[in-house]
């Protein structure tokens, strides 16, 4: 994967919101003309470089393949594009839901799956007198995202089974712990899940 500053971000999102192509006009009217003219200048020719953006005929600019498989192609899972995406930057969800196009419902389910997962983390934060959760990427959810370079997403979904068995065990547990059974009979199951777990090594 190519790898995007937060203003590449900005400059390639310009591009999908208006069907790929954007022009003068299109960074004018944005939040970008922020950043001045030369700053922008810098950021395009950096973006044509690495053959992320094309220079049409006309003067405008399209969004390429190449920089589509980053984050808007459907071959990408949707937990992949959320952990490239905070590898840019942290989000809170409407962000994520703005940037990669998609439902809100879908990314709360992943995302959800992530943090479970210990790939990102949630922190609220105050923003203009509201409370928003903002998502980081972790330690691991970098190491997930990276390994996809050399392995590729392989139809795989974000679950460590360690962790995922760790916690239906725990489940398992709770549930002996209501069942109208002699303690010594919640025991022995108890003690076979502990047995389970020790021969999976997790």
């Amino acid at each position: 994967m190519k790898k995007l500053g937060t203003i590449d971000l900005e400059i390639l999102e310009l591009a999908i919101k208006n069907n790929d192509t954007f022009n003068e006009n299109s960074l004018e009217s944005s939040n970008l003309k922020r950043l001045g003219v030369g700053k922008i200048l810098d950021s395009l020719a950096s973006l044509k470089d690495r053959k992320l953006i094309l220079l049409n005929k006309d003067g405008s600019f399209s969004i390429t393949d190449i920089a589509k498989e980053i984050l808007w192609s459907d071959h990408i899972p949707v937990w992949a594009k959320i952990l490239r995406l905070l590898q840019i930057k942290s989000c809170g969800i409407e962000q994520i839901c703005n940037i990669v196009k998609m439902s809100k419902n879908e990314i709360e389910k992943e995302i959800e799956e992530l943090r479970k997962n210990q790939f990102v983390l949630m922190s609220p934060q105050r923003i203009e007198d509201k409370i928003v959760k903002i998502y980081e990427i972790l330690p691991e959810g970098i190491q997930k995202i990276d390994q996809t370079e050399k392995d590729g997403f392989g139809g795989s979904n974000t679950k460590k089974p360690g962790i995922e068995i760790t916690s239906v065990i725990e489940e398992i547990k709770k549930d002996v712990d209501s069942l109208q059974i002699e303690q010594f009979e919640k025991d022995n199951i108890v003690e076979k899940l502990f047995k389970i777990k020790e021969k999976l090594e997790i």
